[in-house]
């Protein structure tokens, strides 16, 4: 038993020697004892919580506390930064109002929780977003308006093409998006902010049978126009399916255009149901393997064209403006003053003083 004793005694007094060893080690390194595990404590704090995500960047955390369609669980404000103003101090005000607590880590923690993405500072645990089922949608005729469109994607599997194409979408005016359940990507964070946020305000929906849905659609009246790549213009034509041009195109009723997978496009189910195609004509030769573009870059051009003809937008207003200046008859020379350039006119001027 003493022997016992005498043993714990210089355990004790050993380990207490160790510790202190330790701590005045750390305290020269200018360390605060436990400063690691407390770092650690305080990162796990933050660590988002079990089915919740983190939204980062400032649109997209802006723009889904406007929509108010995802549970926000805190927001996180990198500290350090010389204080709160323009969208910052308008993303604060409205998550007091909303009584959502407001932590402020610092740009490491913020950096390590984003995994390194560019959160701008500006963070979120909130709920998960996921595309509505398809007959949320609501039946719209096409009789209500000719100039409907909807976005049809099937199979984009890149989270910043997806987010993209979004953005594009919102910008020019598309009514709805519908994806593909089936091999598609997911509404995650990383898609809304390669989407500047637009993922939280557009109606996205998502459908199992897309063939099924797009041939329902061709049966109410809407116009199902597929896409294909240049190249890919000669393989098609064995389908029967009329191919032209997207500046060829006439938007005169609802449409529906459908974009495929980054690497192998349209399905051949999806593609059958298409009554028609939609190709960009490139402008120049192109050598192998520069035939198609990005699908993002795809998506804008394609869209562009469509709702470039849409009324009331600028680019219709003024061709219709062009024509109606060029039926007007011509100016007679009675009245008429022609601005030139001050050489042009003494150009003229010598001119006349030699046939003088």
């Amino acid at each position: 038993m003493g022997m016992l004793s005498t043993l714990r005694d210089v355990t004790c007094y050993c380990s207490g020697r160790l510790v202190a060893r330790h701590f005045s080690r750390a305290a020269r390194r200018g360390e605060r004892p436990g400063g690691e595990e407390l770092s650690r404590l305080r990162l796990d704090d933050l660590a988002p919580t079990v089915r919740l995500e983190l939204l980062f960047g400032l649109s997209p955390c802006l723009l889904a506390l406007r929509a108010a369609r995802r549970r926000v669980a805190r927001l996180l404000l990198q500290a350090g930064r010389a204080g709160v103003q323009g969208d910052r101090a308008e993303l604060l005000r409205e998550a007091e109002a909303r009584d959502i607590p407001v932590l402020r880590p610092r740009r490491q923690k913020l950096d390590a929780l984003c995994r390194y993405q560019v959160h701008q500072g500006v963070c979120m645990e909130v709920s998960p977003l996921r595309p509505r089922p398809c007959k949320e949608a609501g039946e719209v005729s096409p009789g209500d308006d000719h100039q409907q469109l909807c976005l049809v994607l099937e199979g984009l599997q890149d989270p910043r093409n997806l987010g993209a194409v979004l953005r594009s979408a919102h910008f020019l005016g598309v009514d709805k998006v519908i994806i593909s359940r089936r091999n598609s990507c997911p509404l995650t964070p990383v898609v809304s902010k390669a989407s500047a946020g637009a993922m939280e305000v557009m109606d996205v929906f998502s459908t199992d049978d897309l063939a099924g849905f797009l041939q329902a659609k061709a049966q109410q009246g809407w116009l199902v126009a597929g896409t294909v790549g240049f190249q890919g213009s000669e393989s098609s034509h064995s389908s029967k399916t009329p191919i032209t041009s997207c500046l060829e195109f006439l938007w005169d009723r609802p449409t529906l255009l459908v974009l495929g997978n980054e690497g192998s496009g349209l399905s051949q189910e999806v593609q059958a149901s298409c009554q028609l195609l939609l190709t960009i004509l490139p402008g120049r030769q192109l050598p192998p393997g520069l035939e198609s573009l990005n699908v993002s870059v795809a998506a804008g051009i394609l869209l562009h064209s469509i709702c470039s003809q849409r009324k009331g937008s600028p680019a219709v207003e003024k061709r219709e403006k062009l024509l109606q200046d060029s039926q007007e008859p011509p100016a007679t020379s009675e009245g008429l003053r022609v601005t030139q350039h001050p050489e042009l006119s003494a150009g003229s001027e010598k001119e006349r003083q030699k046939r003088g």
